[in-house]
């Protein structure tokens, strides 16, 4: 007679794949890409190689997992920004701390590391980022700004070049925490960061109402 899966091992199975990814999240972090074998990030997770290979193709693959898992949910706060019923500089007052939030509890800063050392031997990390994160942010970004531009409240100039400057800080906190504070730089409070950057960027955006 046949021996049933219990559901605990059903749900062992289901859980499988983001068991794998959380290990090769801590391998990149730990190694970089070039220097991560699929053996480590096997014996990380607990699994064989070909348990690996059975749920993603390669590396890359895996390093698509990862990004997936770190980035933070652009949907969320694009339904956050359509639900904001004040003016601009609110809006950017509540985004800026959440993106702080949700980027510092994560490894965002980690795999962003990962990509800026080893993007020139490996294109295609750098590809899978930007195509993933960094392009769909700053389009989301851009195009909030671009209607502050219309209706009046921010200033004259190019909704990128603008939305770039409003999330470089983060990125740089983000670098500075995975880079300098591990080897005994003074940290930096990624929330108070933004608040503060929210401030000095608004001052410079906005536009100044007639006396």
């Amino acid at each position: 007679m046949a021996v049933s899966q219990s559901p605990r091992w059903r749900r062992r199975k289901e859980e499988r794949p983001a068991e794998i990814v959380a290990a090769a999240l801590a391998v990149f972090a730990e190694k970089g890409f070039a220097a991560a074998r699929v053996e480590d990030i096997a014996a990380r997770a607990g699994v064989s190689k070909g348990a690996v290979y059975l749920y993603f193709a390669d590396k890359q693959a895996l390093f698509r997992a990862v990004v997936a898992e770190v980035a933070p949910n652009l949907e969320r706060i694009e339904a956050l920004a359509a639900q904001h019923q004040g003016d601009f500089p609110g809006l950017v007052r509540a985004l800026l701390p959440q993106l702080a939030r949700t980027a510092g509890e994560s490894r965002l800063g980690a795999v962003a590391k990962v990509v800026i050392g080893e993007s020139r031997n490996f294109p295609e990390l750098a590809r899978i980022w930007h195509d993933a994160l960094v392009s769909r942010a700053l389009t989301l970004a851009a195009g909030l700004i671009a209607r502050a531009q219309a209706r009046g409240e921010v200033r004259d100039g190019d909704p990128r070049a603008y939305a770039f400057g409003l999330v470089a800080p983060l990125v740089m906190g983000l670098i500075w925490r995975e880079t300098f504070t591990p080897v005994g730089a003074e940290p930096f409070d990624l929330l108070a960061l933004a608040r503060q950057h929210a401030e000095t960027a608004l001052e410079g955006m906005l536009k100044r109402r007639a006396a």
